[in-house]
């Protein structure tokens, strides 16, 4: 293993962390390819689909699932702003230079900085978060996990990685005011139509007490309740007039 006594320590991580890669098994060195290159942005989508089908039955769906679309959308800005920043940059991959790293992933090309997958991945964790806490921490540890994975398969530096984390931040949080006011007029209206009804669909609370329109309880027709006539003073009883 290699020591941390280089002078580059971000080359010094990059080793250390790729060096775990040679400890595993054939079929976890396949597992982790999987998981970092295909099974982390599957599951990520799969968190806004179900933040979708929380936020549809919302009080405030309109709002709340424009949000959610927010997410996959800041996902596709985040990877297009990358692609001016790969080329000023224009940083080879690592293995380019250090071909002494155990390669997990073949046939990448491109350049290194930033990592697509990790501003996309955090760019869902951001605006996921913004809506629903909860799939937001998970879209979190799961960005997190992506960016370790990217190092752990030596396709990535790991400032790429933190590049690619502030990029998706940075777009989901300066860009969501502008997306949300482009958005949520637009999933308003949709609801309101016959074809697109299901994509905000707020519950509506039930009714309590009377329904309106409804006679009252022991009322005839909707007047006012029965009430006893008053029975005449008896004569003699003394009672004044």
């Amino acid at each position: 293993m290699v020591g941390l006594d280089n002078p580059d320590v971000e080359l010094d991580i990059l080793y250390e962390i790729n060096d775990l890669a040679g400890r595993l098994p054939g079929w976890g060195r396949s597992l982790v390819s999987f998981v970092g290159e295909w099974g982390i942005p599957v599951a990520l989508v799969l968190l806004v689909v179900v933040g979708w089908l929380l936020a549809r039955r919302r009080p405030d769906a309109p709002t709340a699932v424009a949000g959610v679309l927010w997410a996959g959308v800041a996902a596709g800005v985040a990877r297009l702003v990358n692609i001016p920043i790969g080329e000023f940059v224009a940083r080879p991959r690592p293995f380019v230079d250090h071909p002494d790293l155990d390669v997990l992933v073949e046939g990448k090309h491109g350049w290194s900085f930033v990592s697509d997958h990790a501003s996309a991945a955090m760019a869902i964790a951001v605006a996921l978060f913004l809506v629903h806490r909860v799939l937001g921490l998970i879209a979190f540890a799961l960005a997190l996990t992506q960016g370790f994975a990217r190092v752990f398969v030596a396709v990535h530096y790991p400032t790429d990685v933190v590049g690619g984390f502030a990029l998706g931040m940075a777009v989901a949080l300066l860009l969501a005011p502008l997306a949300m006011a482009a958005l949520t007029p637009l999933v308003r209206a949709a609801s309101h139509t016959r074809v697109l009804g299901w994509l905000a669909a707020p519950e509506r609370p039930a009714a309590v007490g009377v329904v309106a329109g409804s006679p009252p309880a022991g009322g005839g027709g909707g007047g006012a309740p029965d009430r006893p006539e008053p029975r005449p003073a008896a004569s003699g009883s003394g009672l004044a007039a």
